[in-house]
């Protein structure tokens, strides 16, 4: 919300050439990215000099969810194989005819 101020001042309130608009709203993004959206991983980062195990848990929490999924997605490809439902022909798109 910060931002949008910062940008809305910097277009409408100051007299400046189009040139220091320009920068001062790549400025602006540069602020949002750095200041707000980063923030995180600057947590993280610091996080990690004093304890590796919790800096990484998000890692270990992403790996078992996706482990998860990978799993499951192979079950399902087994049941559908076993029923027949999986058409494996090249030609069962009308754009591979």
């Amino acid at each position: 919300m910060l931002v949008i101020i910062r940008i809305f001042y910097t277009f409408v309130t100051v007299n400046i050439t189009p040139i220091l608009k320009m920068k001062a709203f790549f400025e602006a993004i540069q602020s949002l990215f750095v200041d707000f959206l980063f923030k995180p991983f600057d947590w993280l980062r610091s996080w990690e000099l004093s304890s590796w195990v919790g800096a990484n848990l998000i890692n270990w929490a992403m790996m078992i969810i996706c482990g998860y999924y990978i799993v499951y997605w192979c079950k399902q490809l087994v049941i559908h194989q076993k029923n027949n439902e999986e058409n494996q022909d090249t030609t069962a798109h009308s754009f591979l005819k």
